[in-house]
């Protein structure tokens, strides 16, 4: 059962790696049982150069680095999609970073599953820099 979350089942792990103390792999259902905060008016530029404001519910990234140990000067990471495609980001653009499991509407792996079920949501950085079908935070130092 969904323990009363109201999650879907989804078959999803996300991996924290790399320069970190304890490396961990997490299932969509460990996700969505961990605590959850929400963001709200996050600017999102749409492609036509539109600026919409989104909201975003998951766990926030800095719970998770903690989980794993990750230092605190870390400089960045590598986050990946399950396609392969990865992207560096900085410790400064991961600052109130989420991985998000909800967007405004509903999970996202309801919602929008070809974006989902997870997604890197960082408030700080142009959303072509937010990565979906999220499967890896490599912690570079």
């Amino acid at each position: 059962s969904s323990g009363g979350s109201g999650a879907p089942q989804v078959t999803w792990e996300l991996t924290i790696s790399g320069a970190v103390g304890k490396p961990l792999t997490l299932s969509y259902a460990d996700l969505a049982k961990s605590k959850q905060t929400t963001l709200k008016d996050v600017a999102m530029q749409k492609s036509s150069g539109e600026v919409t404001l989104t909201v975003w519910s998951g766990v926030p990234l800095a719970d998770l680095l903690q989980k794993a140990e990750a230092p605190a000067d870390y400089k960045g990471a590598t986050v990946i999609a399950a396609d392969g495609y990865g992207i560096e980001i900085s410790k400064d653009e991961l600052e109130g970073a989420i991985v998000a499991l909800k967007d405004e509407k509903d999970w996202i792996a309801k919602s929008d599953p070809d974006k989902g079920p997870i997604r890197l949501i960082c408030p700080h950085t142009p959303a072509n820099r937010w990565v979906f079908q999220l499967k890896e935070i490599q912690i570079n130092q």
